[in-house]
């Protein structure tokens, strides 16, 4: 009997139950640890080797990929979210999941289940359908997911090439509207303007009143010839006591994008209308639009740092990625209303105090509420930066991975961006060298800065402070 039991795999003795059993328990778990060598040893060589170079092929780039994430993070990260590689990858893993398939199937035909011990009849086939299915699955699971993030690039990055940092650092513009899809009259409700160290990923965090006044804009941008003394300041394009179509830092926007609507709207003389023709022609190509220009302009000048890149987030979307992450964990600090008026009139209900964890919709107003709160917008702006760190700390690795697809698919809906799908491998890299530096945060709220009346000196100091702190040692000496 044990010479039996040593019979070659290719070749067994079919009349020995005993022989057979042990035969088909090797066949399932070689045919899984190594997928085709169950073929190679009593099947089909040929869809054997096929199986088994095929499974190197995956172990390669693997191993590829890792070595490249260790060794040089960034040129891994740009391979492996550009569009192609993704697109390549994912045809990959759908051929390996259909090849895994015909794999374990075949696998538990040679195992002859009718010559095979009764009592090993059942387990063997559970196993070999188990060992088959679960992996087969989770490929498929893989190739639908690295789908989702290819169409999530697809659609939010754009095409334009790639962009030196300035002076050391990327600038981004971030944006939050509750506009609609056709974002006429949008009127951001937030604005921050995020400053990355582009070696250390130490960053600075600006947050500028939507009602900042009187911005300056560079020299060189378009927006300086009919305001050159600042938005809205005379003498200006609109005449020698100044004025313009909307006035604050959130109407910038609509300034250049819905110039003839309130023109019409307020009765003002037809020639204003004409004043913003031909700004900003290169912008559609870029990803952005003459109004985003524009903003990005306008805080260029009052910050003193060159913007390069916007990402506008829809709040209309906003509790979308909540939701699919799981919700958020904040510690309220007071009590703030869901709806209503300054008067607390048609109040839905109430965000209590205490550590909660929100759900997109609760989330939402907790960003959005501008009453209940002493400082009104300003508060409401600490609660927007409190939020987001909220979401970011949400953004683990395994939550991500584990609701990949729901992730993406509310990305689409939730955030519009110029920034190049080409710098995603250095942003990424960059997001993970921020995680070992805590921000730093600078209000330009009262009583450092009167939004109405805003000294931009003051103001850009305050910026330079704060660059300065985030920035490494040896640039801040």
């Amino acid at each position: 009997m044990s010479m039996d039991l040593e019979r070659p795999l290719r070749h067994p003795d079919e009349g020995s139950p005993p022989l057979m059993s042990k035969r088909a328990r090797w066949l399932v778990v070689i045919g899984f640890l190594l997928p085709g060598s169950a073929q190679l040893l009593a099947g089909n060589r040929r869809l054997g080797r096929f199986g088994i170079a095929a499974t190197l092929l995956l172990f390669v780039v693997g191993i590829v990929a890792i070595a490249g994430l260790l060794l040089a993070r960034v040129a891994a990260l740009t391979v492996f979210t550009n569009g192609f590689v993704l697109l390549a990858l994912q045809i990959l893993l759908v051929g390996y999941a259909v090849l895994w398939l015909v794999l374990g199937f075949d696998t538990l035909r040679l195992t002859q289940l009718v010559r095979v011990q009764r009592g090993w009849r059942v387990p063997v086939a559970v196993l070999s359908v188990l060992l088959t299915i679960v992996p087969t699955a989770g490929a498929a699971w893989a190739a639908s997911a690295v789908g989702a993030g290819r169409s999530l690039l697809g659609d939010l990055f754009s095409g334009a090439a790639a962009v030196e940092p300035v002076d050391g650092r990327y600038n981004i513009l971030l944006l939050g509207t509750d506009a609609g899809e056709d974002r006429e009259g949008m009127r951001p409700d937030s604005i921050s303007l995020v400053s990355v160290d582009a070696e250390t990923g130490q960053s600075v965090i600006v947050g500028l009143p939507r009602e900042l006044s009187s911005m300056p804009f560079p020299e060189d941008s378009p927006m300086h010839e009919p305001h050159p003394n600042g938005f809205c300041v005379g003498p200006n394009a609109f005449g020698e006591y100044g004025g313009c179509l909307t006035g604050y830092l959130n109407g910038v926007y609509a300034e250049l994008e819905q110039t003839d609507v309130i023109v019409e709207s307020e009765g003002l003389p037809a020639e204003f209308a004409d004043i913003y023709d031909g700004f900003y022609p290169e912008a559609a190509a870029r990803g952005s639009s003459p109004g985003l220009e524009a903003t990005k302009d306008a805080v260029t000048g009052a910050t003193g740092l060159e913007v390069q890149f916007y990402v506008l987030v829809n709040m209309d979307a906003f509790s979308a990625i909540i939701d699919a992450l799981g919700g958020v964990t904040i510690n309220v600090q007071e009590a703030l209303p869901i709806g209503g008026d300054e008067y607390q009139n048609n109040v839905d209900g109430w965000i209590e105090p205490g550590e909660q964890l929100m759900d997109g919709y609760t989330a939402q107003w907790y960003a959005r509420s501008r009453y209940g709160s002493a400082n009104g917008d300003y508060d409401r702006m600490a609660r927007q930066r409190e939020l987001q760190a909220a979401i970011l700390a949400q953004m683990s690795p395994q939550n991500v991975l584990l609701r990949f697809q729901d992730i993406a698919a509310a990305g689409t809906e939730l955030v519009e961006t110029d920034i190049p799908e080409s710098m995603l491998g250095r942003f990424v890299d960059l997001a993970t060298k921020a995680k070992d530096h805590a921000p730093v945060d600078v209000e330009l709220v009262p009583p450092a800065v009167d939004a109405e009346y805003p000294d931009y000196a003051v103001v850009q100091q305050l910026v330079a402070d704060a660059v300065a702190a985030a920035s490494p040692p040896d640039e801040a000496e």
